[in-house]
């Protein structure tokens, strides 16, 4: 705890530093440098606040002490005793909202995301479980007001999904959903079981951030692009043109292929979309393993091999493993009701990076 606040007076430092910098003409008329100067204000906005108050308190708890020494007026000190009290514990309150808003932030929080499902292990059943986890993300990103649209697909004929690629976008879309990677599990009878045996099919995610030119540049030269005609639905136009694209980049063998748009510039633009969040994702995997064989977080590494949850559909419940959380809701959960879950998942995630923080693994802010 004292490290967090021994930070503060700097931080404070700092914000009033960029209010300035942000009234200086000089830095209003050079954009790059006027909105990198709003983004860095507007990242320390919400814990000077709390600073702010938190000082308040104390000089309130102060000012309280000093006329309870020093004045013998039964009522005075009965009304200090109440301001004290309640300063007190707010000032516990305001602590906890510090302590938090200090931890280390993700710089990726704020992205849409690209959402990857694919049936894994089960044959059909696996492919009917990729098409419910679809609808259970396309409900809950209703329910959070975000935008959810399918960039690419391969159905199966029972009515599922081989794999499904989305994109959703909104509001911190990836700092709740960040949480997703890994297999899903489910158990349950299929409607093609005649004995009534509860099966066991796995269904993989992959969340990666949305990345824009700033983040990764990929040198043209490290991608061969195919173009070849679309197959399935799409009438008369897509029969007769090579609107598909296929693009490879190089180094790494990621494929993308993109077909569901009309035209091939359209497909173009969505698979160098798609690929360089899979290039970029590939690569802070790569540099994220050496630290994640040795410390392993709680909430998983986000390796999509790694089972992080199942469902239990005989018994109505839900456990993610990660956290040893267990629901009895299933039929909720599938409906988009994921918040108790996510939740849940933010606060240990929170609770680990405090225990990095104390072990000196990790640094503030």
């Amino acid at each position: 705890m004292d490290k967090i606040f021994d930070q503060l007076e700097t931080l404070l430092e700092r914000y009033q530093e960029l209010q300035e910098l942000m009234s200086d003409p000089e830095v209003i008329n050079d954009t790059k440098r006027y909105m990198a100067y709003s983004k860095e204000e507007a990242d320390m906005r919400d814990v000077v606040a709390a600073f702010k108050r938190y000082k308040e308190l104390k000089q309130s708890i102060s000012d309280s002490d000093e006329i309870l020494r020093e004045t013998d007026d039964a009522e005075m000190q009965a009304m200090a005793k109440d301001e004290m009290e309640s300063s007190k514990k707010e000032l516990e309150e305001i602590e906890h909202k510090i302590t938090l808003l200090m931890l280390p932030k993700d710089p990726n929080d704020d992205k849409n995301i690209i959402m990857e499902i694919r049936g894994a292990a089960g044959g059909d059943e696996a492919s009917l479980f990729a098409a419910d986890l679809l609808s259970m993300y396309s409900k809950y990103a209703e329910k959070q007001g975000w935008s959810f649209d399918i960039i690419d697909e391969t159905d199966t004929e029972v009515g599922g999904y081989k794999d499904v690629a989305v994109m959703i976008t909104g509001d911190s879309v990836y700092s709740k959903l960040k949480y997703e990677n890994g297999a899903h599990r489910v158990q349950r009878i299929p409607s093609t079981e005649s004995q009534g045996r509860v099966h066991t099919s796995t269904a993989t995610v992959a969340v990666m951030p949305e990345y824009d030119e700033v983040d990764i540049d990929i040198d043209p030269k490290d991608i061969r692009t195919d173009v070849y005609r679309s197959s399935g639905a799409g009438g008369q136009h897509i029969n007769k043109t090579s609107s598909a694209v296929r693009m490879t980049h190089l180094p790494t063998g990621i494929v993308v292929a993109m077909q569901d748009q009309r035209s091939q510039q359209q497909n173009r633009q969505k698979a160098m979309q798609i690929l360089k969040s899979r290039v970029y994702d590939y690569y802070e995997s790569e540099n994220q393993s050496e630290y994640d064989e040795k410390r392993k977080s709680a909430v998983g590494t986000g390796d999509r091999s790694e089972r992080i949850r199942t469902y239990n559909y005989p018994q109505n419940r839900v456990t993610d493993h990660r956290i040893g959380l267990s629901l009895n809701k299933l039929d909720r959960i599938m409906n988009g009701d994921l918040d108790e879950i996510i939740s849940a998942l933010i606060v240990h995630d929170q609770a680990q990076k405090l225990e990095q923080i104390q072990s000196g693994e990790a640094k503030l802010f």
